[in-house]
């Protein structure tokens, strides 16, 4: 058991920042492909998103997110990732889901600069 648990906490530590939950693009892909209700949330601005986004993902600005979330995503125990195109705003998104209720969320380290 000890040496289940040194693992687990090895592999998070690698793939998991615990304080800001971040992940890279690769952790988020295997999190999208074995979890069939986790979410892909773009919080650029609509015209970013027009000119490319990640395959799969929703747009909600960030700008619009506070007043938007709970309407567009309904279940806040689903796993939801966050990106932008630095990983500044999807940052700021995590904090705002998270004072919403929402509870496991992850933001991709970088953004769409780091992929």
């Amino acid at each position: 058991n000890t040496k289940i648990y040194k693992a687990i906490k090895g592999i998070l530590k690698r793939n998991r920042d615990c304080k800001t939950n971040e992940i890279d693009y690769e952790n988020a892909k295997v999190i999208l492909k074995n979890d069939k209700e986790a979410i892909l949330l773009d919080v650029r601005s609509p015209q970013e998103y027009k000119e490319g986004h990640l395959e799969c993902s929703i747009n909600i600005p960030l700008y619009d997110l506070s007043k938007m979330s709970e309407n567009t995503i309904k279940n806040k125990e689903c796993t939801i990732v966050v990106y932008c195109q630095s990983g500044n705003r999807s940052k700021k998104a995590i904090d705002i889901l998270s004072s919403q209720g929402y509870e496991s969320l992850y933001n991709i380290k970088g953004g769409l600069d780091n992929i």
